[in-house]
C-alpha cells in the first residue's frame, strides 16, 4: 500500500463559521486523533484530500506546519449529500508496525450457475487487522458455479499475508439467492376467471 503525502495545518478557529471559511478555501477541517493523545485540529488541502481518500483506507502521511510528520488512516469521512464535498475528516493516527482494525472491500469475480440467480452481499467490506502500513486495498472471491443457497463464509476467503479476520470466521459475505418468478397480481387472475366463467 502506497502512502500519500499531504500539507496539514493545525487549526485553532472552531465552529459553523470557521469550517464554511476554510472549506471557502478549497481546505477541509479534520481531527487527527489516536495513541491518548490530545485530538489535533487540522486544516487539509481539499483537492489533495478527495484524491487520497479515492483509495480505501489510505494511508496518509502529514506533514503539520512543517514540523512533524505523522502517520494516519482515514476514520470517517462527512460529505455534503448533495454536491458530494467533503465537510469534515477524522483522521486516526497510527505508528508503523502497528495492528489497526479496518474494513476492507470485497471484490467478486466469475459467474454464478446458469439459471438466474442472484449474489447477495451481505457484506460489502470485510473487518480484518493487519499492519496499518501493509493495508490491502481489497480481498477478492471467486463465485464461479455457485449455485442457489450457496454461501461464502469469512473463513472461506483467502487472506493476504499478516491479515487477520476481524470478525466472526462463520459469518456471511456473500450468498446466492434463487431468482424468483414474477407472480401475476391477483386483480388480474380474478378477472380472467370471470371472464372464462
Amino acid at each position: 500500500m502506497s502512502e500519500v503525502k499531504i500539507s496539514a495545518e493545525t487549526r485553532t478557529e472552531f465552529g459553523k463559521g470557521a469550517a464554511r471559511r476554510i472549506r471557502r478555501d478549497a481546505k477541509v477541517p479534520g481531527v487527527l486523533y489516536g495513541h491518548g493523545s490530545d485530538p489535533l485540529h487540522l486544516t487539509l488541502p481539499g483537492h489533495d484530500l478527495l484524491l487520497a481518500l479515492r483509495t480505501p483506507n489510505v494511508l496518509i502521511s502529514l506533514d503539520i506546519d512543517g514540523k512533524s510528520n505523522e502517520l494516519a488512516i482515514p476514520k470517517s469521512v462527512q460529505r455534503d449529500p448533495i454536491k458530494g464535498f467533503l465537510e469534515h475528516v477524522d483522521l486516526q493516527l497510527v505508528k508503523r508496525g502497528e495492528k489497526v482494525t479496518v474494513e476492507v472491500p470485497v471484490v467478486t469475480e466469475g459467474e454464478l450457475a446458469a439459471g438466474g440467480n442472484l449474489l447477495e452481499h451481505v457484506l460489502n467490506a470485510l473487518p480484518v487487522e493487519t499492519e496499518a502500513t501493509h493495508i490491502p486495498e481489497g480481498v477478492t472471491v471467486s463465485v464461479e458455479g455457485l449455485e442457489a443457497g450457496a454461501s461464502v463464509l469469512a473463513k472461506d476467503i483467502a487472506l493476504p499475508s499478516g491479515v487477520t479476520l476481524a470478525v466472526d470466521e462463520d459469518a456471511v459475505v456473500l450468498q446466492v439467492l434463487a431468482a424468483q418468478a414474477e407472480e401475476a397480481p391477483e386483480g388480474e387472475a380474478e378477472g380472467t376467471e370471470a371472464a372464462e366463467a
